[in-house]
């Protein structure tokens, strides 16, 4: 069984993205204009790509990083070079890049439940903030990567749905604090 690994940056209050999305809004781009910037607290990210084997994405999210991280070969070569997976009921396989490997549509959870059952390394999911919702309301992540930058939002986009269910407890392996205030938090999911 592959392990689901959420990762993102996240306000305080829970918000991972501007409402509607980033352009023009007052929050725009606000994981590198709210706080100074620490390399030390991205680690994880460099990380990330060496330890990940596939990435799992939205449709919205594989549309807007399809577009760019191709092209940013220095930055994002583990990431590049991987097998990408994007959900999507309404993405047709001749919508999808040419450029950046083997990418496959799912479109189900059923899918991604098939997926993580599979032999393989953990499973990235970046950005995707409906996706993320919806993976931990079916209890398909098993691990959190957060930076949780230290700023509140308001609105947005939130990593977690309101969903009424039960309890899911969570168990810090990892934690470290930055000058800069951001927090690097990592949970497993306790199951």
């Amino acid at each position: 069984m592959r392990t689901l690994i959420a990762t993102a940056f996240v306000s305080l209050d829970g918000v991972v993205e501007a409402p509607g999305g980033e352009l023009g809004h007052r929050s725009s781009g606000w994981t590198f204009t709210s706080v100074e910037f620490d390399e030390a607290a991205y680690e994880i990210k460099d990380r990330e790509q060496q330890e990940a084997t596939a990435m799992l994405l939205g449709r919205v999210s594989y549309e807007a990083f399809g577009s760019v991280w191709p092209t940013m070969t220095e930055e994002f070569a583990g990431y590049n070079a991987m097998p990408k997976y994007v959900v999507s009921r309404t993405l047709k396989e001749e919508d999808l890049v040419t450029n950046w490997g083997d990418i496959t549509i799912l479109r189900s959870l059923d899918d991604v439940a098939a997926l993580k059952a599979t032999e393989g390394g953990p499973i990235s999911v970046h950005g995707s903030a409906a996706l993320n919702r919806d993976l931990s309301d079916a209890g398909l992540i098993d691990r959190y990567h957060l930076l949780v930058f230290p700023v509140l939002l308001g609105a947005g986009k939130r990593l977690f749905s309101d969903t009424d269910k039960d309890q899911q407890t969570l168990a810090l392996v990892e934690s470290e604090s930055y000058g800069n205030g951001i927090q690097k938090l990592v949970y497993d999911v306790v199951r």
